[in-house]
């Protein structure tokens, strides 16, 4: 049955749900009501394939929801005559009341999500001429090497092509500095990103001066460059050399097309992922925003630009002036922008870049802040759910999507509500235990039933939850800065690519500890109340075990701020690539396992030779694909794991040809960034992703304890380093690490 008659069939299940939400009934009737209720909202979950059957669902879960409203509103609300309970009740049942309007927007967005297939590119002479921007700004000169050398090595005509590196780092501005560190640091980069660039046949440009950050360093980038499509990776997005070839067709078919946006895949764990250690076998946090949301998006011309691994209409751009620049989130907002004017997007959910995201707390918290004050920014100053030229669906996906970021405000009225009745008896949620079963307790079933049906293959039971509180506590200053001046917040780079020598706390944990010893006090103190008090009320009940499920968080949360050491800067991908390795004088036939930025993983297939770890042989491997080759030299390194004749080597040396060797090695085969993806992407039922959640509680609490206490010592084992980036035709040596500046005398200025 086609989705034409599952709009049809939406009127009378509408119907439905609102004659049902204004129906009064006892206690028992909406207990019957509810169990029939769920009996056919998993029913119609067992056909994931069929439209019909997914519309049920909503229509089905939309019941249970606005039941609960009803519920809720009319019964559980504290007197208006008892302020010190009205107020606290009254933000609670906001909070719940914006967690139920977030809910309704979610189905509509995931109403029917769209999968597109890549249409042919056309042929060589009418493709379009394609310019790639890479914006920089404080980023390491090996990062860019590889992605610059990634950019190059596309497939496309090489006279279609140019490669721009944007370097806000070295602007004319900071090299002439009135503090000389600034300045000689400036010049320094200036001088080798641009050797490095001439080497690898790539634009480099350096404004005059960083004015609107991102958007304005992009904006820069229009000026001195003409191709028809603009293409967008940030400084550590390398792309697969099938990109453009899965892109650019999209624009052959439609003329007002603006943006074909994909998936930001990512080669290294976010700290929860680390923390945890869940990133080889759960599926990513940004997994379900890409995967999922972003493909409902799309069947309302409402997939959005996301910074980078995008390609862009050069004449939309410059029908809309160029990248917004009024938010931090210059992306969204030029999405918004272009959308306004009429002009289209599509979303291509296929992993074609693999990039890096923040490791340490402290900088995945930074990166979340600038993602919520800008989109709360756009809610604010762009308006979109009033945007002249837009359509009620974008208004209604774009209003979402800001909104969503408001998600601190109820998740940490959550966390602190139950503490009003349990240490002041403050009855801001006025329930008995018939009523919570009735009404509160099937649509929490219901809810979470229908987070395992939409999210279940890229999303595990409770880890949203997770993500939210770890957000929450930290951003909720970030939200009231926006409020009190839109205007005010800046656009901060998030780093990536850092290391920890040793495991330790971070330096944002004080909150969570007090947060985590507060709800444990409670949860002793209810203890206390339930087993002493002549008639412990059913209230205290319910929300003594609303309190276990946020310690339990709280607990969770501990081990996701106990920062485990990460002494990894180069990301291996496998690549299973073969190649011929000549070493003292021989040549062997190897199977290149798995590469980085910093070296390989090479088998011998046979005759393996006996390399002793502590007297490294130099070698040079060669690659050869579509009868052409490429060699580069390496250095042996120590013997790895994983089988008979297996063995690691580091680069001798990076020159900018060793940068295409990595880029060939890393990213010729989209195939193999899509097939780790999927690996991931494992249901976990809600019983059995329950149980591990529980035990993270208890063990990643007791790890974080042992960190406070000093418990868990580590000796500090330094990072091997890598080559340095060579460019021979500049005499230019560039250190994976930039080195540290010489002395300078004091009120000595540098001009460059």
């Amino acid at each position: 049955m086609h989705m034409t008659c599952a709009k049809w069939l939406a009127v009378p299940a509408g119907m439905l749900g609102l004659f049902l939400l204004w129906l009064p009934i006892s206690l028992q009737a909406q207990l019957v009501l509810s169990f029939a209720v769920l009996g056919i909202l998993f029913l119609a979950m067992t056909r994931p394939e069929s439209p019909v059957f997914r519309l049920v669902t909503f229509v089905f879960a939309a019941i249970l929801a606005m039941r609960y409203a009803f519920w809720r509103t009319t019964e559980t609300l504290p007197s208006v005559h008892e302020p010190l309970n009205f107020i606290p009740g009254l933000m609670l049942y906001l909070a719940e009341m914006y967690c139920l309007a977030m809910l309704a927007v979610s189905f509509f967005m995931l109403a029917d999500p769209v999968k597109r297939k890549t249409p042919a590119p056309g042929a060589a002479a009418d493709l379009p001429t394609v310019d790639v921007f890479i914006p920089s700004y404080n980023e390491d000169p090996e990062l860019l090497a590889g992605t610059l050398a990634a950019a190059k090595s596309m497939l496309y005509p090489r006279d279609k092509l140019a490669v721009y590196l944007l370097d806000d780092g070295g602007t004319e501005a900071k090299r002439n500095h009135r503090d000389p560190r600034i300045a000689i640091a400036a010049i320094r980069r200036h001088g080798q990103l641009k050797a490095l660039c001439a080497a690898l046949g790539v634009h480099y440009h350096a404004r005059g001066q960083n004015d609107h950050a991102k958007a304005g360093n992009l904006n820069e980038g229009l000026k001195v460059s003409k191709g028809e499509l603009v293409v967008v990776f940030d400084a550590d997005h390398a792309p697969v050399r099938e990109f453009l070839r899965e892109t650019v067709g999209f624009f052959r078919e439609d003329k007002k097309l603006f943006l074909v946006q994909t998936p930001h895949y990512f080669l290294n764990p976010d700290p929860l992922e680390k923390n945890l250690r869940t990133f080889a076998r759960m599926p990513s946090e940004n997994e379900m925003f890409y995967s999922i949301l972003q493909r409902g998006l799309d069947k309302w011309n409402a997939s959005f630009f996301c910074g980078s691994a995008a390609v862009l209409r050069r004449s939309a751009l410059a029908a809309a002036n160029g990248f917004s620049g009024q938010s931090i989130t210059e992306d969204c907002e030029t999405a918004l922008s272009l959308h306004a004017r009429g002009w289209h997007s599509i979303y291509v959910d296929k992993p074609l870049i693999a990039g890096l995201q923040p490791e340490t707390f402290v900088s995945f918290i930074g990166q979340r802040a600038r993602w919520c004050q800008g989109m709360l920014q756009i809610l604010l100053l762009n308006r979109p759910f009033l945007a002249k030229g837009l359509t009620l669906a974008q208004r209604v996906c774009y209003a979402g999507i800001n909104l969503f970021w408001l998600f601190p405000l109820s998740r940490l009225a959550f966390t602190f509500s139950p503490l009003l009745y349990i240490f002041f008896s403050l009855e801001i949620y006025q329930a008995n235990i018939a009523g919570f079963a009735a009404y509160a307790v099937t649509y929490l079933v219901g809810s979470f039933a229908m987070q395992n049906y939409l999210y279940g293959r890229v999303r595990w039971p409770w880890v949203s939850e997770l993500y939210e509180y770890v957000q929450s506590v930290l951003l909720f200053g970030s939200i009231l800065s926006v409020l009190r001046n839109p205007r005010k917040p800046t656009f901060n780079v998030t780093a990536k690519g850092q290391t920890l020598d040793r495991s330790m706390l971070s330096p944002l944990a004080r909150p969570y500890f007090l947060i985590f010893f507060l709800l444990l006090a409670a949860a002793l103190y209810s203890g206390y109340r339930l087993m002493t008090e002549p008639v412990a009320t059913e209230l205290l009940l319910i929300v003594a075990g609303w309190n276990l499920v946020n310690l339990s968080l709280a607990g969770a949360a501990l081990g996701v701020v106990a920062e485990r050491r990460e002494l990894r800067r180069n990301q291996r991908l496998p690549v299973r690539r073969h190649a011929l390795m000549a070493l003292a004088g021989t040549l062997h036939t190897v199977v290149i396992q798995d590469a980085s930025f910093g070296g390989v993983s090479v088998e011998f297939l046979e005759n393996a030779p006996a390399i002793d770890p502590e007297n490294p042989v130099e070698a040079t491997i060669e690659l050869r694909r579509g009868g052409r080759s490429v060699s580069f030299e390496v250095v042996s390194r120590s013997r790895r794991g994983g089988g008979e004749g297996i063995y690691g080597f580091a680069y001798r040396e990076r020159t900018p040809q060793t940068f295409i060797a990595i880029a060939d090695l890393m990213y010729a085969d989209q195939s193999v960034l899509q097939e780790r993806l999927t690996r991931r992407q494992v249901r976990c039922g809600f019983f059995r992703g329950t149980a591990r959640f529980a035990l993270w509680s208890v063990t990643e609490t007791l790890r974080a304890l042992g960190y406070a206490a000093g418990l868990v010592r580590e000796s500090v084992v330094p990072s091997a380093a890598d080559a340095p980036i060579v460019v021979k035709e500049n005499s230019a040596s560039i250190p994976g690490r930039a080195a540290a500046l010489p002395p300078i005398l004091a009120g000595a200025h540098v001009h460059g």
